[in-house]
């Protein structure tokens, strides 16, 4: 009895502490520590990989844990880098830098409900728009790489950045999601070695890698979207009839 409590306990667990590191790195944007207030934006992300797979390893998936989950990203990848860019970057617009990051942090919302309701109708191929993880990474990488390049502490780049990111979130854009790739099937040991050395490459100048592999990601999901938009969005949802 009691392994059962604690394999129901796990999966929480990680989902708090996901939760715990956002309203850190919230604390820590008021502070004006925008470097470590990342640090913990990237480490709520990290537990919040293992919060589903722990569940589905123990057997332990619930319904109060789905939802706990996305309440717990909502804080986390919403809210914490909504605060942590205005923090940094819009606060000197006044009531516009308030839509923006207010914008952000709604398409974050919208995103979550729609991933709550059609969890069991979108083929797992691919995401429906930019998972709300995802947003946040690619605001913070933007936070950490202004920190080394003066050019995108611009307040109109910066603007511009995560208005589209919220577009992002809320978009009919599918977004590869590496679940069932042939390729990677059939190669796993390379790509196993690609991920590892690029996670390197994060430790070492995550400044700039964690800004370009996110970028690239949405720039190639992006392209690929316009120029197969017919087929893609006829593919998209797997609804049953």
């Amino acid at each position: 009895m009691e392994t059962k409590k604690i394999s129901f306990f796990l999966p929480n667990l990680f989902t708090a502490l996901n939760m715990a590191c956002g309203f850190v790195a919230i604390l820590l944007a008021f502070k004006g520590e925008f470097y470590k207030a990342c640090l913990f934006v990237g480490v709520g992300s990290i537990f919040d990989l293992f919060d589903g797979r722990v569940a589905r390893w123990t057997g332990t998936q619930s319904s109060f844990g789905e939802q706990f989950d996305s309440l717990s990203d909502l804080i986390s990848f919403g809210m914490a880098p909504a605060i942590i860019f205005y923090t940094k970057f819009l606060s000197g617009y006044e009531r516009l830098g308030i839509v923006l990051a207010f914008i952000y942090l709604l398409c974050g919302a919208l995103r979550l409900a729609r991933f709550n309701v059609n969890i069991n109708k979108v083929s797992s191929d691919y995401f429906q728009g930019l998972p709300i993880p995802g947003g946040a990474l690619a605001l913070i990488s933007y936070i950490l790489i202004s920190l080394d390049f003066n050019i995108f502490n611009d307040k109109y780049i910066s603007s511009i950045y995560i208005f589209v990111y919220s577009l992002f979130l809320i978009s009919t854009i599918p977004f590869f999601s590496f679940k069932k790739s042939e390729f990677i099937q059939k190669h796993k040991r390379k790509v196993f070695l690609l991920i590892v050395l690029l996670i390197a490459l994060i430790f070492v100048y995550e400044e700039v890698i964690l800004f370009g592999i996110l970028n690239v990601y949405a720039l190639i999901s992006l392209v690929l979207f316009l120029k197969n938009r017919k087929n893609v969005v006829d593919d998209l949802l797997d609804i049953d009839e």
